[in-house]
């Protein structure tokens, strides 16, 4: 998180992170295509001829509340496994982090090495994954032989994670896998930080600014899972 006094201005980083081809840049896309005009700044994303990431993609968002502008700028990760380097990079400084696993049962191993890769990863950052804003999205749930619904209940029982549901390439669960991340980020700020105090940042507000400039309709629709592709 970066605060800037003198512009009135809060910046926060979360990242888009798992194997790949599981729908990270999808995420980004869906939400630039959601996000109203004034809230979206330019996607930018550099990709392969087989579509996968390079690099990674950026997605600046910002919103006002009261005098103070609240930038979110959304980053992915390349999912290959030759861009370690880069994953650990993107990972600096994150103040929160959705993990976006593929749902069909074939992307299992892919979905635990990524994972693993993430928790090894954040170590490095110095960043503790139990303290850490997390949320996982299973994507992709339009395709056959995917984990069913009772099964990522079930996976979602033996974490702390709130766990969402999504079809990207619809823009299905993707606003609120976006919305899930944000709250659990800015709660965890807002107890170090005391925006509430300080600026006078209502989080309830917040939340349903951020909800309405994404087309989603009540200020709680961010926290309850919905429905899960690339």
């Amino acid at each position: 998180m970066q605060l800037d006094f003198q512009t009135r201005e809060i910046t926060v980083k979360l990242v888009y992170y798992g194997p790949a081809l599981s729908g990270k840049t999808t995420n980004l896309q869906a939400i630039h295509h959601l996000a109203s005009p004034e809230a979206r700044g330019r996607l930018m994303t550099l990709e392969t001829r087989d579509d996968r990431t390079l690099f990674f993609d950026l997605l600046p968002l910002t919103f006002k509340q009261g005098a103070l502008q609240v930038r979110i700028k959304l980053f992915t990760v390349p999912g290959q496994v030759m861009h370690a380097a880069t994953r650990r990079l993107v990972l600096q400084g994150a103040d929160g982090v959705a993990f976006i696993a593929d749902s069909q049962r074939a992307e299992t191993r892919a979905n635990a090495a990524a994972f693993a890769d993430l928790r090894k990863n954040l170590e490095e950052n110095a960043l503790d994954i139990t303290s850490l804003p997390l949320v996982i999205q299973f994507n992709k749930r339009d395709l056959p032989d995917v984990r069913t619904d009772a099964e990522l209940e079930q996976l979602a029982k033996l974490g702390k994670e709130p766990v969402f549901k999504a079809v990207a390439t619809r823009g299905i669960g993707v606003a609120e896998t976006f919305l899930g991340l944000f709250d659990l980020t800015w709660a965890k700020l807002e107890r170090e930080h005391g925006f509430a105090a300080k600026f006078g940042i209502d989080a309830t507000t917040l939340h349903g600014d951020i909800a309405r400039q994404l087309g989603v309709g009540s200020p709680g629709s961010g926290s309850t899972p919905p429905e899960a592709r690339r």
